[in-house]
């Protein structure tokens, strides 16, 4: 069985900008997602979709594939489901799993679980939505890409902040790294 992780990123957040290269203890937030997806025991191979080369050099300086996403799928307004059938065309695959890299505290064991339920049902999607999971018949016969069909499935470890702003990355570092004196 084939499974392709992906992590879709834009540079051009409109709310935080930069998010995706700013650090999480240590390293870029993308960085670290690409981590998270070399830690499930089902993901072969790990995508990055963007339109923003500097993304790209980080993605490819963590050992990830580089899928450059054409100006019509990098809007604001596009869903995510023409994205990852995009990644889908250039990385065949019976399942494919993205993570959502703003949500840093998600533990890696959503991945796994997403696509074991995904493998069940065809499509998955973790509650928060961090990990998005579907087989390779769910991606190809999707119908309204705004109405999400996937089997919701609440998972704690999934984290609970959803990072877009700087007061989001602060909650987040508030939660990993406790209190910070004199702040």
């Amino acid at each position: 069985m084939k499974v392709v992780g992906s992590i879709i990123v834009r540079l051009g957040s409109k709310r935080l900008t930069y998010k995706n290269l700013l650090p999480f203890g240590d390293k870029p937030m993308l960085t670290l997602g690409i981590e998270k997806l070399r830690q499930s025991k089902y993901v072969n191979e790990i995508v990055v979709s963007t339109e923003s080369e500097l993304l790209a050099r980080v993605a490819y300086a963590s050992g990830a594939n580089i899928l450059k996403r054409p100006p019509e799928l990098a809007q604001d307004n596009i869903p995510s489901i023409p994205v990852f059938q995009h990644i889908f065309q250039h990385y065949p695959c019976d399942v494919h799993v993205n993570f959502n890299i703003n949500f840093p505290l998600c533990d890696y064991q959503v991945i796994d679980k997403a696509i074991e339920i995904a493998l069940e049902k065809g499509e998955s999607l973790s509650v928060p939505y961090a990990v998005w999971a579907q087989t390779s018949h769910c991606l190809l016969n999707y119908k309204d890409p705004w109405n999400i069909t996937a089997y919701q499935f609440p998972d704690p470890r999934s984290g609970t902040i959803d990072v877009h702003t700087e007061a989001n990355l602060l909650e987040v570092h508030r939660m990993y790294q406790g209190n910070l004196p004199g702040w």
